[in-house]
């Protein structure tokens, strides 16, 4: 029997490993947390995940927990508060797009009833589960996300490119990458949870 291995890319630092183990690739479907994925994605943008995973804390506190109804309220005087804040990404772009991502964020719970039918149905509700054998296996980009980008762009978000919004995918489970040997993967957990699967 093969001998697993956990994803390369989560390294050893604890925050990361923690962070592979326990969320990325696990279904999300609450709303609140599908939006702090959002943000958090794009506040990534031209960074490391492991920046913004070390000042996530900072994000949730700055950004009242990242419920999108307040986030939606901001105005100019909370935007340059932000600007001020040493302890989150200081990026007038990105700041601003996430207040503007939250109004839209409303704008499709009120239409589909929350966030997470919107998105779901663009994978008909299950995990696409991926058969990554190792991370230059992982892609950037696929047709999927190209359509989820160019949707989101035109009901005006910003920060969602491709590569972005894959990579969101891949944060909120739409897809497991995880690598084919790694306890994580769908199948590796679903074998340790019954064993008769294996």
């Amino acid at each position: 029997m093969e001998t697993l291995h956990r994803c390369a890319w989560a390294g050893d630092d604890p925050l990361y490993i923690a962070y592979h183990d326990h969320e990325w690739g696990r279904p999300l479907h609450d709303d609140n947390k599908l939006f702090e994925m959002l943000i958090l994605e794009g506040m990534q943008a031209g960074l490391s995940w492991i920046t913004i995973l070390r000042k996530r804390e900072a994000f949730r506190a700055a950004f009242d927990g990242f419920d999108p109804r307040i986030v939606a309220g901001y105005g100019p005087d909370k935007a340059s508060a932000l600007m001020d804040n040493p302890a989150i990404i200081r990026n007038r772009r990105k700041i601003d797009a996430a207040i503007n991502n939250a109004r839209l964020f409303l704008e499709i719970q009120q239409e589909f009833g929350s966030f997470d039918s919107f998105l779901w149905r663009y994978v008909d509700g299950a995990p696409i589960i991926g058969h990554v054998t190792g991370v230059e296996n992982l892609p950037v980009t696929t047709p999927l996300s190209d359509r989820l980008s160019r949707d989101l762009k035109k009901r005006g978000f910003k920060f969602v490119g491709s590569t972005i919004v894959y990579s969101y995918m891949q944060a909120v489970g739409m897809v497991d990458d995880h690598t084919v040997l790694c306890p994580c993967h769908t199948h590796n957990r679903a074998k340790e949870e019954s064993p008769a699967l294996a």
